[in-house]
């Protein structure tokens, strides 16, 4: 208790001295970890209101703030250079409570070797030795594809020699296979100048940054002079290589050419994750793609983490476009950068095209998990049903109960088990009332609750961790009284949910509970009395039915319950009854009742 209380007399030191300017703010545990980097626009502000109440809305934030030992800060002149460096410290020292990005792979690049005759090749480890990187690349495929197309198109040797001046004019080298297949032009043996060299590399690096409609005009040109000089061969060798590329952009253009250098940001927040996609487009033509999937830590605003992961993804992609292409306003706003919400136009279906790639990768992505773990879907569902419902324990094992009566005849309930979030059909009962007179619900309830508990406790069979009921105030309170009696309740968690509004009633509380609408717990309980409503229907319309075919009978004058069922069981139905002879009827109900069967029928008829 010391201890905490010299903590926060610290803390509260450092708050009131804190400026109300932007920055970066750090919180560190007693072991002088930093547990949470974040950034502000002012400063003493935002610090403050984590310490301005005793309790938060979030359970993590509740944690985090009993874990502050000591705040530091850096103060930076603008809320945009506070996000930048907000995300650097984040990715040196990945505190426990900020976003993760989930994407711990090593994504390969595209390397021009910084040495003469430069190579060009793969790798996944970046020096700085004045070499040209260009990637990284999701997509392992779209990166060789790109280098097949380079090795059709332009001659660039592959070999690991040192083609210095000094060397090749000592005649160190020998002309190799690959010069004699078209594949190099030589210039180990000085067939091929510096110059002609770096032409081709600067065309490489255009078709690398996607101004693949540069580097066609300048063959084109190329092609014509060729032509001009009746080079006929060459020219045609030139035009194989334009249509190449040709045929390249049309299979990578999506929308107008006419849309140069912008990025494209589309977010799927769906609390635990989210799932931001990101195309980079040059000349129309998407050259970059790539998704990601965050945790939310805290209480991070999509808007929050769209931020975040714009600085992040332009950083990793070394992307300077000057134009974003977002669903929404990215917070704090990126300054220099026109940032737009497309609502029409090649925009827009670039904006689209972004947000079915984020949707497909969220897809495919839980399926993924759903595989490795297939409880894994039922399990949060239940965490967070037990976290909504302030239960002290996972609803592994739930039961939901309903009446169905129609103008107080036939009445009879359903009940419906669940087991891990799924239907377990093989426990399901129907229930006919025995003790209730007329349409009386509450009654019913309370009925149907005794005789389920009662005979569960009888045989010592397990409880459920939950019982949902379907309807009002009036209905739980019927099955409380149940409970009551048996001494179940305060055991057993239990709910009510009333169809009109969708509310939640608990025990002893007048006030409900309203779920969001798209809430995961709301749908498997609204799952629950939608299948005991079904299923109660079903055994009322059977039932019915079947009073239905005995009454008829039964209204005979001599015709008891027993002599009807026996023929309808035998017949199926009235119909059939009605058809049979006076000898048919005899052999199954004996000669007078079926003669008093027979001439009822006959008489009608």
């Amino acid at each position: 208790m010391k201890k905490a209380h010299l903590h926060k007399e610290k803390l509260e030191s450092i708050i009131e001295h804190l400026p109300a300017k932007p920055g970066v703010y750090q919180y560190y545990d007693e072991n002088e970890h930093i547990i949470y980097v974040g950034k502000a626009k002012n400063l003493k502000k935002r610090v403050s209101s984590y310490f301005s109440k005793e309790k938060h809305d979030s359970g993590k934030i509740n944690i985090l703030v009993r874990k502050i030992a000591n705040i530091r800060f850096i103060v930076v002149d603008t809320e945009y250079d506070a996000l930048l460096l907000e995300n650097n410290l984040i990715k040196k020292f990945q505190p426990r409570y900020n976003i993760l990005l989930k994407d711990d792979k090593t994504y390969p690049w595209i390397c021009i070797k910084n040495e003469p005759f430069p190579r060009i090749f793969t790798t996944r480890i970046l020096y700085k030795d004045g070499s040209q990187y260009f990637g990284p690349y999701a997509s392992g495929k779209m990166m060789h594809t790109l280098l097949d197309l380079i090795k059709q198109v332009f001659q660039i040797r592959n070999c690991k020699l040192s083609l210095s001046r000094e060397n090749i004019l000592k005649k160190k080298f020998k002309i190799c296979l690959e010069y004699h297949i078209k594949n190099c032009a030589g210039p180990c043996v000085n067939l091929q100048t510096d110059d002609d060299y770096k032409n081709t590399i600067n065309r490489i690096v255009n078709i690398l940054k996607g101004n693949i409609h540069q580097v066609i005009v300048q063959l084109e040109s190329l092609m014509s002079e060729h032509a001009q000089g009746l080079e006929f061969e060459k020219a045609n060798m030139v035009k194989e290589k334009i249509e190449l590329l040709r045929s390249y952009q049309s299979k990578s253009t999506i929308v107008s050419p006419s849309i140069n250098n912008v990025d494209v940001f589309s977010i799927i927040a769906e609390a635990p994750f989210a799932f931001v996609n990101y195309l980079k487009v040059i000349n129309g033509a998407i050259v970059q793609a790539h998704t990601v999937e965050v945790k939310f830590q805290l209480d991070e605003t999509p808007e929050e983490i769209l931020s975040n992961l714009i600085v992040e993804l332009r950083e990793r992609f070394q992307s300077n476009a000057s134009e974003i292409i977002v669903p929404i306003k990215p917070k704090p706003a990126l300054p220099g950068i026109t940032t737009t919400i497309p609502l029409r136009g090649d925009k827009q279906k670039l904006l689209y095209l972004s947000e079915q790639n984020c949707k497909y990768f969220k897809i495919d992505h839980l399926k993924q998990k759903e595989l490795v773990d297939p409880e894994r879907h039922s399990k949060r569902i239940l965490q967070q049903l037990m976290t909504d419902l302030h239960m002290n324990e996972l609803p592994m094992h739930i039961e939901c109960f309903d009446n169905s009566n129609i103008q107080g005849t036939n009445a009879v309930a359903a009940m419906v088990v669940f087991k891990n979030a799924k239907p377990f059909k093989k426990e399901y009962r129907h229930y006919n009332i025995k003790t209730v007179e007329g349409p009386d619900d509450y009654a019913s309830m309370e009925e149907i609750i005794y005789r389920r508990y009662k005979r569960l406790m009888e045989e010592s069979l397990p409880l459920p961790n939950l019982i949902v009921i379907d309807g009002g105030k009036g209905q739980l309170h019927a099955a409380l009284n149940s409970l009551e009696k048996l001494e179940l309740r305060g055991k057993i968690s239990i709910i009510s949910i009333a169809k009109r509004l969708e509310e939640i009633y608990f025990p002893n509380d007048s006030i409900p509970m309203y779920l969001d609408k798209k809430s995961e717990s709301l749908k498997i309980i609204q799952q629950l009395r939608d299948e005991a409503h079904r299923f109660g229907i079903t055994h009322h319309r059977n039932k019915r039915q079947k009073s239905t075919l005995i009454t008829s009978l039964t209204d005979i004058s001599g015709i008891g319950p027993e002599t009807s069922q026996a023929l309808l069981k035998k017949f199926k139905s009235v119909k059939k009854i009605s058809a049979l002879s006076l000898k048919e009827l005899e052999e199954e109900i004996g000669k007078a009742k079926a003669k008093i069967v027979h001439a009822h029928f006959n008489q009608a008829t």
